[in-house]
């Protein structure tokens, strides 16, 4: 009835006054009340990542300035070191003979590495591209494997190595490091494997490729990223697992940096200087694997989790 009596609309428009002010005059009032509360949440952002840093990293500062400090066994809570030395590192290298149980650390994690990823993602072609009797049953297998204690397993292995006359032996210690971290990585491909499209490998058959072509040029490349990430697993339980070596090694030509380590320990003192300058080669070649993989690992460890 407005619009044929001529009534006009009591419909508010855009710039007639309601309440407070018009709409234009509003707006530059809210933009400054953003405005100001913008720089609260980015200067909270920055101090919790200041303090995350600070967290994660000043151990690792810790460690090296304690390695490279001539008084560290008296530091007590002195941030910066007293003076540079490197007469630590020389002391575990020559002294210690710290060289000798890097190399056998890096035999032995490498070759945990290459052995466990590959029987791994074989194993996890197996149960996720192939059906066969009990399949499900060694899957629950494999996970029960997982949840068995370490110290469970110390006493039946050492016998059994002893039986094989593997006792004292690096490839000894890297079987059982191999066999101790199969299951994970057999639970772990799975997941990358069962992710990737099975008509890709049918379109590669009709193509007239053979099995171990597809499984190298188009598999393996797209499950690699869980490589990466089950080879992480490995490589850190290898190069740090201390129970095992410390049974099965008996000879220190043979001993890894952890058995190593236990040596600047006496019993009524401590060399903390050539502890942590042992520290500090020990976690090197960690670093620069990581530093090798990490294109990938972020990847590999949310990729797997698409199909199961």
């Amino acid at each position: 009835m407005s619009a044929l009596t001529g009534t006009p609309s009591s419909t508010p428009r855009a710039g007639d006054r309601t309440g407070g002010g018009t709409t234009d005059e509003r707006a530059p009032q809210v933009l400054r009340t953003r405005a100001r509360k913008r720089p609260l949440p980015t200067a909270g952002k920055v101090v919790g990542i200041v303090a995350l840093l600070v967290f994660a990293l000043f151990p690792a500062y810790w460690m090296f300035s304690s390695a490279i400090d001539p008084e560290a066994a008296t530091r007590g809570a002195r941030i910066l070191p007293a003076g540079v030395t490197w007469d630590n590192f020389v002391t575990v290298i020559d002294d210690g003979g710290f060289g000798q149980y890097l190399r056998n650390s890096i035999v032995v994690a490498i070759g945990a590495v290459v052995f466990s990823s590959v029987l791994a993602l074989l194993a996890a072609v197996a149960v996720s591209r192939f059906r066969f009797r009990f399949r499900k049953s060694i899957l629950v297998l494999v996970l029960m494997v997982q949840m068995v204690p370490l110290e469970a397993l110390v006493i039946p292995l050492f016998l059994q190595m002893r039986t094989l006359g593997m006792l004292n032996s690096l490839l000894g210690l890297t079987i059982v490091y191999i066999a101790f971290s199969l299951s994970f990585a057999i639970w772990m491909l799975r997941g990358f494997v069962a992710a990737v499209p099975v008509e890709l490998e049918e379109a590669a058959y009709l193509d007239g490729a053979s099995w171990g072509r597809m499984f190298w040029k188009i598999l393996l490349p797209l499950v690699a990223p869980g490589v990466v990430a089950t080879s992480v697993f490995s490589f850190i339980t290898a190069w740090n697992e201390f129970i095992f070596a410390l049974t099965f090694l008996q000879q220190s030509a043979k001993y890894t940096v952890p058995i190593g380590l236990q040596k600047f320990f006496g019993e009524n003192t401590t060399d903390w200087g050539a502890v942590m300058a042992a520290s500090t080669l020990i976690t090197l070649p960690v670093i620069v694997f990581f530093v090798l993989v990490q294109r990938n690992l972020s990847s590999g460890l949310t990729a797997g989790s698409v199909k199961g």
